[in-house]
Protein backbone atom coordinates (compact mmCIF):
# COMPACT_ATOMS: atom_id res chain seq x y z
CA UNK A 1 0.00 0.00 0.00
CA UNK A 2 2.78 2.38 1.29
CA UNK A 3 4.35 2.10 -2.26
CA UNK A 4 1.04 2.15 -4.76
CA UNK A 5 1.02 5.81 -2.34
CA UNK A 6 4.33 6.75 -2.98
CA UNK A 7 3.85 6.23 -7.11
CA UNK A 8 0.79 8.40 -6.81
CA UNK A 9 2.49 11.12 -5.07
CA UNK A 10 5.34 10.53 -7.61
CA UNK A 11 3.20 10.56 -10.03
CA UNK A 12 1.29 13.57 -8.59
CA UNK A 13 4.75 15.85 -9.13
CA UNK A 14 4.92 14.75 -12.67
CA UNK A 15 1.54 16.66 -13.16
CA UNK A 16 2.49 19.66 -11.77
CA UNK A 17 5.56 19.77 -14.50
CA UNK A 18 3.24 18.70 -16.76
CA UNK A 19 -0.15 20.58 -16.58
CA UNK A 20 0.77 23.33 -18.64
CA UNK A 21 0.05 21.07 -21.89
CA UNK A 22 -3.69 21.02 -20.62
CA UNK A 23 -3.78 24.28 -18.81
CA UNK A 24 -2.87 26.42 -22.01
CA UNK A 25 -5.51 24.51 -24.08
CA UNK A 26 -8.23 26.65 -24.82
CA UNK A 27 -10.62 23.95 -26.52
CA UNK A 28 -10.31 22.13 -22.87
CA UNK A 29 -12.17 25.50 -21.42
CA UNK A 30 -15.71 26.31 -22.04
CA UNK A 31 -16.37 30.10 -22.53
CA UNK A 32 -18.77 30.98 -20.49
CA UNK A 33 -19.16 33.75 -19.00
CA UNK A 34 -21.51 33.45 -15.64
CA UNK A 35 -19.47 30.39 -14.93
CA UNK A 36 -16.18 29.00 -13.76
CA UNK A 37 -13.59 25.81 -14.36
CA UNK A 38 -15.96 25.19 -16.88
CA UNK A 39 -13.81 22.76 -19.29
CA UNK A 40 -14.51 19.36 -20.86
CA UNK A 41 -12.90 16.24 -19.87
CA UNK A 42 -11.90 15.34 -23.11
CA UNK A 43 -8.75 14.63 -24.94
CA UNK A 44 -7.20 12.99 -22.26
CA UNK A 45 -5.18 9.61 -23.77
CA UNK A 46 -5.85 6.36 -21.63
CA UNK A 47 -3.85 3.45 -21.09
CA UNK A 48 -5.30 1.56 -23.48
CA UNK A 49 -4.11 4.13 -26.28
CA UNK A 50 -7.62 5.80 -26.74
CA UNK A 51 -8.85 9.10 -25.74
CA UNK A 52 -11.55 10.30 -23.66
CA UNK A 53 -14.06 11.29 -26.04
CA UNK A 54 -14.61 15.66 -25.99
CA UNK A 55 -18.07 17.31 -25.99
CA UNK A 56 -19.63 14.41 -23.65
CA UNK A 57 -18.40 14.80 -19.99
CA UNK A 58 -17.80 18.47 -18.29
CA UNK A 59 -17.31 19.89 -14.77
CA UNK A 60 -17.55 23.85 -13.50
CA UNK A 61 -18.07 25.18 -10.60
CA UNK A 62 -21.78 27.04 -9.75
CA UNK A 63 -23.56 27.81 -12.83
CA UNK A 64 -26.48 30.21 -11.00
CA UNK A 65 -25.46 32.94 -13.21
CA UNK A 66 -25.20 31.88 -16.85
CA UNK A 67 -26.17 34.03 -19.00
CA UNK A 68 -28.84 33.64 -22.30
CA UNK A 69 -25.96 33.39 -24.34
CA UNK A 70 -24.34 30.71 -21.81
CA UNK A 71 -27.31 28.84 -21.42
CA UNK A 72 -27.37 28.91 -25.24
CA UNK A 73 -23.91 27.69 -25.90
CA UNK A 74 -25.04 24.57 -22.98
CA UNK A 75 -27.98 23.57 -25.28
CA UNK A 76 -25.39 23.51 -28.10
CA UNK A 77 -23.11 21.53 -26.77
CA UNK A 78 -26.46 19.14 -26.00
CA UNK A 79 -25.69 19.09 -22.20
CA UNK A 80 -28.93 17.49 -20.84
CA UNK A 81 -27.73 16.20 -17.50
CA UNK A 82 -27.06 18.34 -14.56
CA UNK A 83 -25.40 16.82 -11.13
CA UNK A 84 -24.89 18.72 -8.50
CA UNK A 85 -22.80 17.71 -5.54
CA UNK A 86 -23.96 20.51 -3.49
CA UNK A 87 -26.03 20.66 0.11
CA UNK A 88 -29.62 21.92 0.18
CA UNK A 89 -28.16 25.02 1.88
CA UNK A 90 -25.83 25.85 -1.32
CA UNK A 91 -28.28 25.34 -3.70
CA UNK A 92 -31.41 27.56 -1.74
CA UNK A 93 -28.34 30.55 -2.09
CA UNK A 94 -27.71 29.68 -5.97
CA UNK A 95 -30.06 27.64 -7.53
CA UNK A 96 -28.76 26.35 -11.15
CA UNK A 97 -29.88 28.11 -14.35
CA UNK A 98 -30.44 25.05 -16.75
CA UNK A 99 -30.03 24.78 -20.31
CA UNK A 100 -33.26 23.71 -21.77
CA UNK A 101 -34.43 20.41 -21.57
CA UNK A 102 -31.72 19.72 -19.42
CA UNK A 103 -32.57 17.02 -16.25
CA UNK A 104 -31.11 17.77 -12.78
CA UNK A 105 -30.06 15.75 -9.87
CA UNK A 106 -28.74 16.96 -6.96
CA UNK A 107 -26.58 14.62 -4.93
CA UNK A 108 -25.98 16.44 -1.52
CA UNK A 109 -24.24 13.84 0.72
CA UNK A 110 -21.18 14.69 2.38
CA UNK A 111 -22.21 18.45 1.77
CA UNK A 112 -24.15 18.93 4.77
CA UNK A 113 -20.80 19.15 7.04
CA UNK A 114 -19.29 21.98 5.28
CA UNK A 115 -20.94 24.65 7.80
CA UNK A 116 -18.96 22.74 10.52
CA UNK A 117 -15.78 23.27 8.74
CA UNK A 118 -16.58 27.07 8.34
CA UNK A 119 -16.92 27.76 12.09
CA UNK A 120 -13.44 26.64 12.82
CA UNK A 121 -11.52 28.18 10.53
CA UNK A 122 -10.68 31.75 12.35
CA UNK A 123 -8.91 29.69 15.01
CA UNK A 124 -7.08 27.52 12.45
CA UNK A 125 -3.18 28.86 11.18
CA UNK A 126 -3.33 26.18 8.29
CA UNK A 127 -6.33 25.26 6.42
CA UNK A 128 -4.35 21.36 5.30
CA UNK A 129 -5.38 19.12 7.96
CA UNK A 130 -8.95 20.28 7.51
CA UNK A 131 -9.02 20.03 3.70
CA UNK A 132 -7.00 16.73 3.82
CA UNK A 133 -9.76 15.67 6.79
CA UNK A 134 -12.26 16.59 4.41
CA UNK A 135 -10.61 14.46 1.73
CA UNK A 136 -10.50 12.08 4.16
CA UNK A 137 -13.74 10.69 4.40
CA UNK A 138 -15.20 7.77 2.87
CA UNK A 139 -18.74 7.53 4.54
CA UNK A 140 -20.53 9.56 2.01
CA UNK A 141 -18.69 8.27 -1.41
CA UNK A 142 -20.86 5.23 -2.37
CA UNK A 143 -24.29 7.68 -2.50
CA UNK A 144 -22.58 10.98 -4.07
CA UNK A 145 -21.05 8.98 -6.91
CA UNK A 146 -22.97 5.85 -7.64
CA UNK A 147 -25.71 7.91 -8.34
CA UNK A 148 -23.85 9.86 -10.94
CA UNK A 149 -21.99 7.07 -12.40
CA UNK A 150 -25.40 5.76 -12.93
CA UNK A 151 -26.16 8.73 -14.88
CA UNK A 152 -23.41 8.28 -17.35
CA UNK A 153 -24.05 4.75 -18.01
CA UNK A 154 -27.59 5.39 -18.68
CA UNK A 155 -26.97 9.30 -20.79
CA UNK A 156 -27.98 8.75 -24.70
CA UNK A 157 -25.01 8.91 -26.80
CA UNK A 158 -26.36 12.08 -28.22
CA UNK A 159 -26.50 13.88 -24.99
CA UNK A 160 -23.78 15.39 -22.86
CA UNK A 161 -23.41 15.49 -19.17
CA UNK A 162 -21.94 18.25 -16.76
CA UNK A 163 -21.24 17.77 -12.69
CA UNK A 164 -20.22 20.20 -10.21
CA UNK A 165 -20.15 21.62 -6.85
CA UNK A 166 -20.01 25.53 -5.65
CA UNK A 167 -15.82 26.13 -6.96
CA UNK A 168 -15.93 22.36 -8.95
CA UNK A 169 -12.77 21.68 -7.29
CA UNK A 170 -12.88 19.30 -4.39
CA UNK A 171 -16.53 17.24 -4.70
CA UNK A 172 -16.15 18.08 -8.36
CA UNK A 173 -12.55 16.95 -8.60
CA UNK A 174 -12.91 13.93 -6.67
CA UNK A 175 -15.88 12.87 -9.40
CA UNK A 176 -13.52 13.93 -12.09
CA UNK A 177 -10.95 11.65 -10.94
CA UNK A 178 -13.17 9.05 -10.43
CA UNK A 179 -14.31 8.83 -13.80
CA UNK A 180 -10.91 9.48 -15.58
CA UNK A 181 -9.46 6.52 -13.57
CA UNK A 182 -12.11 4.38 -14.49
CA UNK A 183 -11.81 5.27 -18.28
CA UNK A 184 -8.16 4.25 -17.51
CA UNK A 185 -6.36 7.73 -17.64
CA UNK A 186 -2.90 7.55 -15.79
CA UNK A 187 -3.00 8.56 -12.23
CA UNK A 188 -0.79 11.43 -13.12
CA UNK A 189 -3.21 12.96 -16.03
CA UNK A 190 -5.64 12.19 -13.32
CA UNK A 191 -3.67 14.62 -10.96
CA UNK A 192 -3.10 16.81 -13.97
CA UNK A 193 -6.92 17.57 -14.71
CA UNK A 194 -6.95 18.01 -10.73
CA UNK A 195 -4.42 20.67 -10.44
CA UNK A 196 -5.32 22.56 -13.67
CA UNK A 197 -8.01 24.02 -11.41
CA UNK A 198 -5.87 25.96 -9.62
CA UNK A 199 -5.04 28.54 -12.93
CA UNK A 200 -8.72 28.13 -14.21
CA UNK A 201 -9.79 29.41 -10.60
CA UNK A 202 -6.53 31.98 -10.36
CA UNK A 203 -8.69 35.07 -10.24
CA UNK A 204 -11.80 33.74 -8.60
CA UNK A 205 -9.25 32.43 -6.19
CA UNK A 206 -8.04 35.44 -5.40
CA UNK A 207 -11.12 36.81 -4.36
CA UNK A 208 -12.07 34.16 -2.32
CA UNK A 209 -9.24 34.49 -0.53
CA UNK A 210 -9.54 38.41 0.40
CA UNK A 211 -13.27 37.14 1.78
CA UNK A 212 -12.14 35.25 4.03
CA UNK A 213 -9.49 37.78 5.38
CA UNK A 214 -12.14 39.92 5.62
CA UNK A 215 -14.12 37.62 7.74
CA UNK A 216 -10.85 36.88 10.37
CA UNK A 217 -9.36 34.08 8.47
CA UNK A 218 -5.89 33.74 8.25
CA UNK A 219 -4.90 34.59 5.14
CA UNK A 220 -2.74 31.03 5.13
CA UNK A 221 -6.08 29.37 5.75
CA UNK A 222 -7.62 30.88 3.09
CA UNK A 223 -5.16 30.07 0.41
CA UNK A 224 -5.10 26.97 1.44
CA UNK A 225 -9.00 26.69 1.47
CA UNK A 226 -8.78 28.41 -2.26
CA UNK A 227 -6.37 25.62 -3.65
CA UNK A 228 -6.11 22.32 -4.83
CA UNK A 229 -2.94 20.27 -3.97
CA UNK A 230 -1.77 17.00 -4.58
CA UNK A 231 -1.82 15.60 -1.15
CA UNK A 232 -5.88 16.58 -0.64
CA UNK A 233 -6.69 13.72 -3.93
CA UNK A 234 -3.96 12.08 -2.29
CA UNK A 235 -5.83 11.75 1.11
CA UNK A 236 -8.96 10.40 -0.26
CA UNK A 237 -6.90 7.57 -2.54
CA UNK A 238 -4.96 6.68 0.74
CA UNK A 239 -9.01 6.47 2.78
CA UNK A 240 -10.33 4.34 -0.12
CA UNK A 241 -7.18 1.93 -0.10
CA UNK A 242 -7.49 1.56 3.64
CA UNK A 243 -10.69 0.78 3.65
CA UNK A 244 -11.21 -0.90 0.60
CA UNK A 245 -7.97 -2.76 -0.33
CA UNK A 246 -7.74 -1.40 -3.68
CA UNK A 247 -9.11 1.05 -5.53
CA UNK A 248 -10.93 -1.21 -8.08
CA UNK A 249 -12.07 -3.34 -4.93
CA UNK A 250 -13.79 0.37 -4.13
CA UNK A 251 -15.52 0.99 -7.47
CA UNK A 252 -17.02 -2.56 -7.61
CA UNK A 253 -17.97 -2.84 -3.84
CA UNK A 254 -19.41 1.16 -3.37
CA UNK A 255 -20.08 2.50 -6.69
CA UNK A 256 -21.39 -0.93 -7.57
CA UNK A 257 -19.70 -1.15 -10.93
CA UNK A 258 -19.39 -4.21 -13.19
CA UNK A 259 -16.65 -5.29 -15.69
CA UNK A 260 -19.47 -5.11 -17.91
CA UNK A 261 -19.98 -1.22 -16.91
CA UNK A 262 -16.72 -0.18 -16.77
CA UNK A 263 -16.60 -1.65 -20.76
CA UNK A 264 -19.72 -0.19 -21.11
CA UNK A 265 -18.12 3.57 -19.80
CA UNK A 266 -14.83 2.94 -22.04
CA UNK A 267 -16.99 2.58 -25.04
CA UNK A 268 -19.11 5.48 -24.26
CA UNK A 269 -16.38 8.15 -23.41
CA UNK A 270 -13.40 6.99 -25.23
CA UNK A 271 -12.23 6.29 -28.74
Amino acid sequence: MKKVIFLLFLSSVLGLQASNASITDTTRLVPVKGAVNFRDLGGYPTNEGTKVKWGKVYRSGEISKLTDDDLKLLADKRIKDVVDFRSNEEVAKAKDKLPEGAAYIQLAAGSEQLNNFMAVLPKLNSGDSLMISFYSQTAHLKEKYKPFFQELLKMPDSDALLFHCTAGKDRTGIGAALFLHILGVPDETVMEDYLATNEYRKEENEKMVKMMVQMKIKEQVARDLATVKPEYLIATVKAILSKYGSIDQFVSQELGLSNDDISLLRKKYTE
